[in-house]
């Protein structure tokens, strides 16, 4: 009888530690099955960036080496104006001989749809919560359209909610060509400095790069530099298309040239790499401090007053 009590004992033993176990896979299933889905989703905005970058290539050998550029030598970033326009001085606002005007960076990409006819599906990071493919039929346009008839992803304040990710600043001073280092960062995922369909901008004062460098003083932790990621993927990192066409996962938005920060606007204007730089200002205000400085950003939802047309 005392040893059927002990196997009796034992057996309910056993039982807690079944059920414990079988709690513990309830709450472990959804982490061990996020992970593959995460990397998944990951791989698949990758293969977006891939193939953009070939359309950029594809772009450039057709425009003297010129990457997508919307609007004119001395457009500014800004608003594109009229996105259903009949021709690019009215669409990006410009002078009688193509001078002037603003253009959004979704623009840019647009160029790709227009001209090399990438789909707009492309443009679309599933992790990029928000965003949603840009499609003419959720249009009531007054006549019918092509996508080769448009301009940008969508009237003003719209176009950004259709378009994944970030391009370096084409504007102005340090154009994008093919003849510029192959390891500059050209496109990635969105900026944590602008605003997203997904989230507020991140809050500057807790970024800290965890690395060092000169100038830097101490390194900051892990989740200080962290704070400089794209929400994208949960802070863990990036992924990051560079001219020569290579698509990169990187941890830390301190992978372009040099290590130069590559949502951020260089403080070293002799093309040195800058980990931590400056936040890039919203409009035309906001150039690259030198040909190594990368600086990738995409559209707000909205610009400030004095930058370009105003969102409508």
């Amino acid at each position: 009888m005392a040893e059927q009590h002990s196997l009796g004992r034992l057996s309910r033993a056993d039982a807690v530690v079944i059920v414990a176990t079988g709690l513990l896979l309830i709450l472990l299933v959804p982490v061990l099955f996020a992970k593959p889905r995460e990397q998944a989703v990951r791989a698949l905005c990758a293969a977006n960036l891939a193939q953009i970058g070939k359309a950029m290539l594809m772009y450039a050998g057709d425009n003297d080496g010129v990457l997508p550029h919307a609007g004119g030598p001395s457009t500014v970033w800004g608003l594109t104006q009229s996105w259903m326009a009949a021709d690019r001085r009215v669409a990006f606002s410009m002078s009688m001989d193509s001078e002037g005007g603003a253009a959004s960076i979704s623009a840019n990409f647009y160029l790709l749809v227009k001209y090399v006819g990438v789909p707009p599906r492309l443009f679309v990071c599933k992790a990029d919560r928000g965003t949603t493919e840009f499609k003419l039929s959720d249009l009531f346009l007054p006549t019918p359209r092509k996508l080769a008839d448009l301009w940008d992803f969508g009237p003003p304040s719209e176009a950004m909610k259709h378009c994944s990710y970030t391009y370096h600043i084409p504007y102005r001073l340090y154009g994008l060509t093919t003849s510029r280092d192959p390891n500059l960062a050209v496109a990635a995922d969105r900026s944590p400095w602008i605003m997203s369909p997904a989230a507020n901008p991140s809050i500057w004062t807790n970024f800290r790069p965890d690395a060092t460098g000169p100038g830097l003083g101490f390194p900051g932790t892990s989740d200080q530099g962290r704070t400089g990621n794209s929400i994208s993927h949960g802070r863990d990192g990036q992924n990051v298309l560079f001219l020569d066409g290579r698509v990169r996962f990187e941890k830390r938005a301190y992978c372009g040239v040099e290590k130069d920060n590559i949502y951020t606007t260089s403080r070293d204007i002799t093309g040195h790499g800058d980990v931590w730089g400056l936040r890039p200002p919203l409009g035309g205000a906001c150039v690259p401090a030198s040909n190594n400085d990368s600086v990738l950003v995409h559209d707000p939802d909205a610009f400030p007053s004095t930058v370009g047309p105003k969102s409508r």
